[in-house]
């Protein structure tokens, strides 16, 4: 170790802006657009590079966007993991998933009894949250043992994929059913309701209510129900195709989620469990990856082992950490990056920053931040904490909202709230090490199937900036590696605090 880096390893600040991308200056490049000086002036002179957060780098997909819950999971874990969308991908490829026994048996069931299957998730092939594709193999499997009625409870996406495509994908579903001889949509939805993470219940019994009971808008077809939306793709109202028949989901059915991703079907999923056990229904129910439900919901495919991460490495040294995000984010700096663990362990403390009301992104694509960033500068002037982790959420969930000017204002807010927590850590003798965990805002449109750039507030495959900020009193360290990936944020994040990467860590400190 050089002089220079052995001068600033001691407590630090980890700073996730979440949804900092890095592309060339373009016209729909929000973070370029803005005015952020101190970004700008921290990437030019301070210790930086680009780190990858898509793809095979953190164990997707070639070409897969990378997301929020990825990209934690990664930088805590110190390596890649082979993330749910992957692994179900395996399974169909190699056939397990058609002949998994409680799928199998699933389905002999409700064939022998002339019951239901439903099968509910969000049709697109933004490789987020799902993937419309997995759909096709859970329909060839209910037609290989002869179920006669399967219902489709398709919601729609305006998120991780262009907005006003929701047609185009619902047109594929009918494609795979076809295909397979099994399926038909029986209801619609957007996403805004059916998946819906910031605790609006009543968003979430509107999906209940359409799936359970049948109700909802009658439309003549899906389709019908996407183009008479004002609001997009993603608020699609509850909606029954009529033509279907479909009623309620009744007792002695079968529901199977078709998700890979948990966090934001999971309040869905516990939600119409309850009301049917309440209304004295029974099911079965099973889901495509492994959900964090109330409910006992017996996964298909099991999740990668992420242990061994950051969280444990500083638990066994004991290194005292605080966690502080808002609440969109809070999962994030805490569970994913646990290794979706949720315990807190006796070394951790868990901020969660809240509001007074309701947000409105595109009004105050400020969200809370002067809250978070408080509690950030509150953690930083504290002697007993080694480590603050902390996630910006503006980037990114002002950017969802597709809105070219909120985003650009969301980044100079992020710009502002950088320089107080970077003065106050160097102030107080704390490195700052900030990183994206995924692109978003740099690339706020998208081509559609007609060729048209279509509004975007979906995620990229680009690069994230990193960089590493030593306290004032400390010279700063060689230039790092042209290239990175988030793999290698929790081996120098122990590095800088003076303790080695963990073994189960592929990736490498960047000093």
């Amino acid at each position: 170790m050089s002089t220079s880096e052995a001068a600033f390893t001691g407590p630090g600040v980890l700073l996730v802006l979440d949804g900092w991308g890095h592309a060339p200056p373009a016209d729909d490049n929000a973070v370029h657009a803005a005015h952020t000086p101190v970004l700008d002036e921290l990437v030019a002179t301070q210790p930086s590079t680009l780190a990858d957060a898509s793809g095979e780098a953190v164990g997707l997909l070639p070409g897969t966007v990378g997301n929020s819950e990825i990209g934690h999971m990664v930088i805590g874990a110190g390596r890649p993991l082979l993330y749910d969308s992957l692994l179900v991908q395996q399974h169909i490829d190699s056939g397990a998933l058609r002949a998994h026994d409680q799928l199998a048996a699933v389905l002999a069931t409700v064939a022998a009894s002339g019951n239901a299957l439903h099968l509910i998730g969000l049709c697109s092939d933004g490789q987020i949250h799902a993937n419309v594709e997995h759909l096709g193999e859970l329909l060839a499997a209910a037609a290989a043992h002869r179920v006669d009625r399967v219902w489709i409870h398709a919601i729609t996406d305006g998120r991780d994929v262009a907005d006003h495509t929701g047609v185009d994908y619902l047109s594929r579903v009918a494609e795979l059913a076809d295909a397979a001889g099994a399926g038909r949509i029986a209801t619609v939805i957007g996403r805004g309701y059916a998946m819906d993470k910031a605790g609006n219940i009543e968003l979430t019994d509107q999906a209940v209510e359409l799936v359970a009971d049948g109700h909802g808008t009658p439309v003549v077809d899906a389709q019908q129900a996407v183009r008479a939306s004002e609001r997009g793709d993603e608020w699609v109202t509850p909606s029954i195709v009529s033509d279907v028949g479909y009623a309620q989901l009744a007792d002695g059915d079968a529901v199977v989620w078709f998700n890979f991703r948990s966090d934001r079907i999971q309040q869905f999923a516990d939600g119409l469990l309850d009301h049917l056990a309440a209304t004295g229904r029974t099911v079965r129910s099973l889901s495509l990856a492994q959900y964090d439900t109330r409910a006992d919901i017996p996964a298909l495919v099991q999740r990668a082992d992420a242990s061994g991460g950051l969280a444990d490495e500083l638990a066994a040294a004991g290194v005292r950490s605080v966690r502080i995000a808002e609440a969109e984010k809070f999962e994030h700096v805490t569970y994913y990056v646990n290794g979706r663990d949720g315990s807190v362990r006796d070394v951790e403390e868990h901020q969660r920053i809240t509001g007074d009301s309701k947000p409105d992104y595109v009004v105050r694509p400020q969200m809370n931040l002067d809250r978070v960033t408080d509690a950030v500068l509150a953690a930083t002037a504290r002697k007993d904490v080694d480590l603050v982790i902390a996630n910006l959420a503006n980037i990114d969930v002002v950017g969802h909202t597709g809105n070219y000017a909120a985003t650009v204002q969301a980044c100079e807010h992020t710009d502002a709230a950088v320089a107080r927590i970077v003065n106050a850590a160097r102030e107080s003798g704390r490195w700052v090490l900030l990183v994206g965990d995924h692109g978003n805002a740099e690339q706020m449109t998208k081509q559609a199937p007609d060729g048209t750039a279509r509004p975007y507030g979906g995620h990229t495959t680009n690069s994230v900036p990193l960089v590493i900020v030593p306290p004032l009193s400390s010279a700063l360290p060689a230039p790092l590696p042209k290239r990175a990936t988030l793999a290698d944020v929790a081996p120098t994040v122990l590095h800088l605090l003076g303790h080695k990467p963990g073994s189960a860590m592929t990736g490498r400190p960047l000093l």
